[in-house]
């Protein structure tokens, strides 16, 4: 007796059958001839010893298990058209941030005769406690409250509680009268150089401050050629 041929397919030990998954969409993609537009129609074949096969078109053997399935070709794919290149505008560049370039800009000095000059107002040399300098216009500034370290009351700094702090007063003295424009100079680098760490809103009221300590400065006898 003849020995019955097998249909032609794709036969997967049983022990497989979890371990590799079958894309029918990838099968059918792959049996697809190019430009065809036809469906797929996809047979998995499981014969009485447990073997599957899957074949396409050609239905299962007589006494296999058979499960169908119909797959749709894929739509087209669109034509690719170029796009136009478009006109990009360049970024605007970003505001730098305050560095060493960058410079407080004076008000022009204003056009005065040196009979019409006067002195500059008196300024101050202050001390802090901690042996510090700055210069000032005012005799007396306004006192710091300077934070205090808080111990426990067993004088464990670690459980210490609450705040206190100890009020502390410059010293301050007059700039002899021959060394105020100098002492007016160091005013205004000394607001440039605040003012280049300055934030936000505290940068305005800086700027304004060296606006006004540059037109002391220029409309001044300090503005005179050779001036102190």
């Amino acid at each position: 007796m003849p020995r019955s041929r097998r249909r032609p397919g794709r036969t997967v030990p049983p022990a497989a059958l979890f371990a590799i998954p079958v894309t029918l969409a990838a099968l059918a993609a792959a049996v697809l001839p190019a430009g065809a537009a036809s469906q797929v129609v996809i047979y998995r074949c499981t014969d009485a010893s447990g073997a599957l096969t899957v074949q396409n078109d050609v239905p299962c053997p007589a006494g296999s298990r058979q499960e169908r399935t119909v797959v749709e070709p894929p739509p087209p794919m669109p034509a690719y058209v170029p796009q136009a290149v478009q006109d990009i505008a360049p970024p605007t560049p970003a505001a730098a941030a305050p560095g060493a370039a960058e410079r407080l800009q004076a008000p022009p000095p204003a056009a005065l005769a040196p009979a019409d000059r006067l002195p500059p107002p008196p300024i101050y040399r202050c001390h802090t406690p901690g042996n510090g300098r700055y210069i000032h216009e005012a005799s007396d500034p306004q006192p710091r409250c300077v934070p205090l370290r808080t111990v426990g009351i067993d004088g464990d700094p670690g459980l210490g509680a609450g705040a206190a702090c100890e009020w502390q007063h410059d010293r301050c003295e007059r700039i002899p009268d021959e060394e105020a424009c100098e002492g007016w100079r160091q005013r205004g680098r000394e607001i440039e150089s605040t003012w280049r760490y300055a934030r936000g809103d505290a940068r305005a009221p800086l700027q304004q401050e060296f606006a006004r300590v540059s037109t002391i400065l220029s409309d001044t006898t300090c503005g005179l050629s050779g001036s102190h």
